[in-house]
C-alpha cells in the first residue's frame, strides 16, 4: 500500500526573486532577512553588479547568511527566475491599471502556507524603479504592503523581511492536513502559462479578433482574468488546443 506523502513545508516551496538590484549590500541584507525566517532559495535577475554575490558589502550585510548567498542563482530574465513555479507574486507599492489580483501580505502568506501544491516566487523590483509593468504582468498576483501612505517607501531588505515574516507565521500557525475531498489538478507552471498566452495571442491575431497594430488592453485584460483562476496544467492544455484549432481552421479557409 502506498503511504501518503507528507506536505512540503513552505520553506521548501517559496523562492525570493530580486530583479535588477542595484546595491550588493541590499542583496546581502535580503539574504539575512530570509534566513532569519527559515527561507533559503534566492534568485537574482540581472543584478547591476554581476559579482554581487561575492561583493564584500553583500557578504558583510548577510551577517551569517553566507550560505544563502552561496546557494543563490543569477539569471538573465524574469522568465528564467520563475521556472518551476506555479504562482508568482510581484511586490509593488503602487497599483497598476491591469495588475493581477492584489493581496495584502498576511492573506497571501496564509494562502501560500495552506496549499502545499503551490510552488511560489515572491518578486521584488529594483530599489529605485521597482518592477516595470511588463514584469508585473508576468506574475499571477500582486502584493502591496499597507505602509504609511504619507511615506510608504521601504528598503528592499525590509520588504523582504515583512513578507518572509508573514510567510513564516502563516506556516507555523496555519499548517493543516488537506481534506482530500474533490478533484484537484496539478497547477500550471509559469512557463506553461506564458506559452499559453503566446499561443492564444497568435490565434486571436490570426482570426482578426486582435489587431497587432492596435492591441489596446486585450492581452493584459486576459492575463488579469486568467490569473484569478490559478490555471491547472490540463486547463492550459485545453486553451492551447482551442488556439491550435483556431489556427488550423484559419489555414483551411485560406486554402
Amino acid at each position: 500500500m502506498n503511504q501518503p506523502t507528507s506536505p512540503s513545508p513552505l520553506s521548501e516551496r517559496l523562492r525570493f526573486v530580486l530583479v535588477e538590484t542595484s546595491r550588493p549590500g541590499n542583496i546581502g541584507s535580503a539574504a539575512r532577512a530570509m534566513k532569519t525566517m527559515g527561507f533559503s532559495e534566492l534568485v537574482l535577475v540581472n543584478p547591476r553588479d554581476p559579482n554581487a554575490l561575492h561583493d564584500a558589502e553583500a557578504v558583510a550585510l548577510s551577517s551569517g547568511a553566507s550560505d544563502v548567498l552561496a546557494g543563490a542563482r543569477i539569471v538573465a530574465t524574469l522568465d528564467e527566475a520563475l521556472e518551476g513555479c506555479n504562482l508568482s507574486v510581484a511586490l509593488s507599492a503602487r497599483l497598476r491599471e491591469f495588475s493581477p489580483p492584489v493581496f495584502e501580505p498576511r492573506p497571501l502568506a496564509e494562502r501560500l502556507a495552506a496549499d502545499d501544491g503551490l510552488r511560489a516566487a515572491l518578486v521584488f523590483g529594483n530599489e529605485r524603479f521597482g518592477l516595470s509593468n511588463e514584469q508585473v504582468v508576468k506574475c499571477s498576483a500582486l502584493v502591496s504592503i499597507p505602509a504609511n501612505p504619507a511615506y510608504s517607501s521601504l528598503n528592499l531588505s525590509q520588504a523582504v523581511q515583512v513578507l518572509a515574516y508573514e510567510c513564516r507565521m502563516a506556516a507555523l500557525d496555519g499548517a493543516r492536513e488537506p481534506s482530500g475531498i474533490g478533484f484537484r489538478g496539478e497547477l500550471a507552471g509559469a512557463d506553461q502559462v506564458e506559452g499559453m498566452f503566446r499561443h492564444l495571442e497568435q490565434a486571436l491575431v490570426e482570426i482578426e479578433f486582435l489587431d497587432p497594430d492596435n492591441p489596446k488592453k486585450l492581452m493584459p485584460r486576459l492575463r488579469r482574468m486568467f490569473s484569478r483562476t490559478q490555471l491547472e496544467t490540463e486547463e492550459v492544455n485545453i486553451l492551447r488546443g482551442i488556439a491550435t484549432q483556431l489556427l488550423l481552421k484559419r489555414q483551411r479557409v485560406r486554402k
